[in-house]
């Protein structure tokens, strides 16, 4: 079971590596599934994640308190309408059209009810 969450920490590792030099791909998310993964099979990346000194503290925001900075808000908001505008631009089906758009709403709408870190 071990290599299981190893598998699964490395593969989050590479795919926020990925998202670092990708403009709309997100590091943090995928770094925080590495984190939780890496406690329950790899402590040592676990530990490096946490020391991280840029993905570090946000990694110990989200566990303390479920907070996400207002500057990531903001950026996971825009990337998510510039998704939804270029979605519109390109023949996709109705289904798609709408379906998309309402559920990038609700996690928005979730994302904004999350509180924010204290300095």
């Amino acid at each position: 079971m071990i290599w299981l969450w190893r598998a699964l920490a490395s593969l989050c590792v590479a795919l926020g590596a990925i998202g670092v030099v990708v403009p709309g791909l997100p590091t943090t998310p995928f770094l925080l599934v590495a984190a939780w993964a890496g406690a329950r099979g790899w402590p040592a990346l676990e530990a490096r994640l946490l020391a991280h000194p840029k993905y570090g503290p946000l990694i110990h925001d989200w566990r303390s308190r479920r907070a996400v900075p207002r500057r990531a808000k903001w950026a996971a908001s825009l990337v998510m309408t510039s998704s939804v505008l270029a979605l519109w631009l390109v023949p996709t089906p109705g289904w798609l059209r709408i379906g998309l758009p309402l559920f990038l709403l609700c996690v928005a709408c979730w994302l904004w009810t999350r509180p924010e870190p204290t300095p």
